[in-house]
C-alpha cells in the first residue's frame, strides 16, 4: 500500500464546503484514476459520498464501469451504500483510515447503518498508522459552525 494514496484521501476529506469530512481515491497501476470528497449537501444528493464520487470519476476517466483492476483508499470505512457501489464496480481492495465509530462521533449515521446492513469485510483493511491524521477532518467538521448537518 502506498502512503501517498491514503494521504490524498485524507487531504480530500478536508474539503468540507459541500459535505462532511470524507475523501477517497481510486487507484489503478499505482496511479490515481478517480478522486472524490463528500458533496452531499452541496449537490443535494444523498449518494454523493466521497467513495461514490471517486468511483464516478474513475469510471468516467477510464471509460468503463468495471474497476476490477483498481483499489480504493478512503479516509473512513465505507458505509453500506458505498460498500455496495464498491462491489458493483468490482474494486478488489479497500483501504480506510477512520472507523464507523469515528464517523458516529462526528455526527454521521455510518455506524447505525452498518449495523443495519453489514458489509463484506474480507476485502477491507484499516490503515491504523494514519488514524490520527484521518481524525483531523472529523474534528474540523465538529468545530465548523457553518456546517450543514444531515
Amino acid at each position: 500500500m502506498e502512503e501517498v494514496f491514503i494521504n490524498r484521501a485524507i487531504e480530500l476529506s478536508m474539503i468540507q464546503t459541500e459535505g462532511g469530512p470524507f475523501g477517497a481515491v481510486v487507484v489503478q497501476n499505482h496511479k490515481i484514476v478517480g478522486e472524490g470528497w463528500n458533496q452531499v449537501t452541496g449537490l443535494n444528493d444523498p449518494t454523493a459520498h466521497a467513495e461514490m464520487q471517486a468511483i464516478r470519476s474513475a469510471c468516467k476517466n477510464l471509460g468503463t464501469f468495471d474497476l476490477s483492476s483498481c483499489v480504493i483508499y478512503t479516509s473512513c470505512k465505507p458505509c453500506p451504500m458505498c460498500a455496495a457501489a464498491i462491489l458493483w464496480a468490482r474494486i478488489t481492495r479497500v483501504y480506510y483510515v477512520c472507523t464507523a465509530e469515528d464517523a458516529a462521533y462526528a455526527g454521521f449515521d455510518d455506524k447505525r447503518f452498518g449495523e443495519l446492513l453489514p458489509c463484506i469485510e474480507e476485502q477491507y483493511t484499516q490503515v491504523t498508522g494514519k488514524h490520527k491524521a484521518g481524525l483531523v477532518a472529523m474534528r474540523k467538521w465538529l468545530e465548523n459552525p457553518s456546517k450543514t448537518e444531515y
